[in-house]
């Protein structure tokens, strides 16, 4: 049997399902022709027979409403623009990283500049920051130095950005984090 590696990917946008025509469960639907006008409530089958005429589709667009409110409409070009929203929507939904900055026990002054420097770069984009500091033999008898120099680094953070701590200062499997975002 044969495998198959490549097959066609299914699009991830979300877009809601549409009945149409002979689909349409309800027995009366308020109808809304081509052209914006409503045309009251009708039994389904007429309205299907009006929609055929005009060589257009009758959806369902509010299934929900009592009776459901139906549209003539060309269900290619409608599905067409709800996909386009949707992409359009997406778009311009922003995903929020979360940035790593990893910090050493006895780091130098210089290296201190450059981490900050960086975790602002990441957060001036919207990312939220993971300041770790991993602790190594006998650097775990000493958290209380490395809590510090976390905190030293989270307050230097503070006093050039506006900050919202996620997750305050806490030691987990041999490590010291804290992860902070822009308020």
């Amino acid at each position: 049997m044969r495998i198959h590696r490549h097959r066609a990917r299914q699009s991830n946008l979300h877009v809601q399902k549409f009945r149409m025509n002979e689909k349409i469960t309800a027995p009366e639907v308020r109808v809304v022709d081509d052209e914006g006008k409503p045309l009251g409530i009708l039994k389904t089958e007429d309205a299907i027979v009006i929609a055929r005429a005009k060589e257009l589709d009758l959806v369902e667009v509010s299934p929900k409403a009592e009776p459901p409110v139906c549209k003539i409409l060309d269900y290619g070009a409608f599905k067409y623009q709800k996909e386009k929203e949707a992409r359009k929507q997406k778009a311009q939904s922003k995903e929020v990283e979360t940035k790593g900055i990893r910090l050493t026990f006895r780091i130098g002054a210089h290296d201190f500049d450059v981490r900050l420097a960086q975790a602002g770069k990441f957060l001036d984009r919207g990312d939220k920051v993971n300041v770790e500091l991993p602790l190594r033999g006998r650097e775990k008898a000493h958290r209380d130095v490395a809590e510090a120099v976390i905190t030293r680094f989270v307050e230097s953070l503070k006093a050039k950005y506006n900050l919202r701590i996620e997750q305050a200062v806490t030691y987990q499997g041999g490590k010291i984090t804290a992860i902070v975002t822009k308020a």
